[in-house]
């Protein structure tokens, strides 16, 4: 008789609070533990805060040059690619904030892993409008692109980074449209059968349990849902100057059914729906929520978004260190056993970008029926 799958927990000092007794729950509950102090040197570490790089030489794959961008994906062909939006966040906030959010948090984690010797390599945002759920619908200042324009958008810029040599793709989603990267990676995958690792992370959800609140001085008073206490605490940790506080608003939204079916933004509560699985169970932005905001801006303090932001530094570091550790650069997971190409047919594919004999995948025959012209 096969033994119940056990899983040991680490417990925290508020009981709905629990981390796995893993690498990833264990580090998860350092963060928690950390003084205020603690969480400051780490912040220091990782230069947080700092200006946006993204006009900054050598900080990404599109504004390095090209010799050195082979040099350092010979150490590390791990990619991450931010994902945001244009989208409106009230009136105190600027419409990029998902696209600066999730870029300064990966800029924050290439200075560290560079004094590391393990540099992630970062490529500029390939969407800068992103999609949005329907409640978003008719927003200004929120610019809505079609599933398929997102979706097409992903794959190809995938399709592109494989090509240059970076097998391992890791999509970091700051914004309300995750279902599409979902979709992008499986329709990646489905269509081309090309061996690599390849992931989306939402990283609020990653960390969600630093965004409720608790017991801790610094913590926060509000669950994370949008343009909120907790979205704003975070845009003020990292670029305060895009922030006008005096303009804030706070407002909820208007729901029609009892609370417990529809969760919150990363689902701290653990109900039946996400709340992206279903519409018409509370109004749209355009009707009730002008304001841009769904809960409590006014009550921001960078100091609020300290440990989160310390949590996602650690954790997306130690998403490359353990990557690295398993594929090391120029290495995929088993051809044969996560596709269905044989080792023969992808060998030369697979070399380095015009090594000899290196062939580009723009020449892969496509296989099976999942085709897109």
């Amino acid at each position: 008789m096969m033994a119940k799958q056990k899983t040991n927990w680490i417990t925290t000092d508020m009981p709905e609070i629990l981390f796995e007794d893993n690498e990833v729950g264990r580090l998860k509950k350092e963060v928690w533990d950390m003084t205020e102090q603690q969480l400051d040197a780490v912040l220091k570490e990782y230069g947080i805060p700092a200006e946006s790089e993204l006009g900054k030489a050598g900080c990404y794959i599109q504004n390095t040059p090209r010799c050195k961008v082979i040099e350092k994906r010979r150490k590390n062909d791990i990619v991450f690619v931010p994902i945001g939006c244009t989208e409106n966040h009230g009136l105190h906030a600027n419409t990029g904030l998902d696209t600066f959010m999730v870029t300064q948090i990966l800029e924050g984690v290439r200075r560290y892993t560079a004094k590391k010797g393990r540099e992630i390599n970062i490529a500029f945002p390939p969407l800068n409008y992103g999609g949005h759920p329907y409640h978003h619908i008719g927003m200004p200042g929120t610019v809505n692109m079609p599933h398929e324009v997102v979706v097409e958008t992903l794959i190809y810029a995938m399709f592109g980074l494989w090509n240059d040599g970076f097998r391992k793709i890791i999509l970091i989603n700051n914004h309300g449209h995750l279902w599409m990267l979902e979709s992008a990676i499986q329709e990646f995958c489905k269509r081309f059968q090309l061996p690599g690792i390849f992931r989306t992370l939402e990283w609020h959800r990653a960390v969600r349990e630093f965004f409720v609140p608790n017991n801790k001085p610094d913590s926060l008073d509000t669950t994370f849902i949008h343009a909120d206490e907790c979205e704003t605490s975070v845009a003020l940790l990292l670029f305060k100057d895009m922030i006008e506080m005096s303009a804030a608003q706070d407002k909820w939204g208007e729901s029609y059914l009892p609370d417990g079916h529809f969760d919150k933004s990363i689902e701290p509560y653990r109900r039946p729906h996400r709340w992206s699985e279903g519409e018409g169970q509370s109004a749209i932005e355009m009707a009730t929520n002008r304001e841009g905001v769904v809960g409590t801006p006014t009550i921001s303090d960078p100091r609020k978004a300290k440990r989160p932001i310390v949590a996602i530094l650690k954790y997306l570091t130690l998403v490359n260190d353990q990557i690295l550790d398993t594929f090391p650069p120029g290495t995929v997971p088993p051809v044969e056993k996560t596709t269905l190409r044989t080792a023969k047919e992808m060998e030369p594919y697979l070399k380095e970008p015009f090594s000899e004999g290196w062939k580009s995948i723009y020449e892969l025959p496509i296989r099976g029926p999942f085709t897109k012209l």
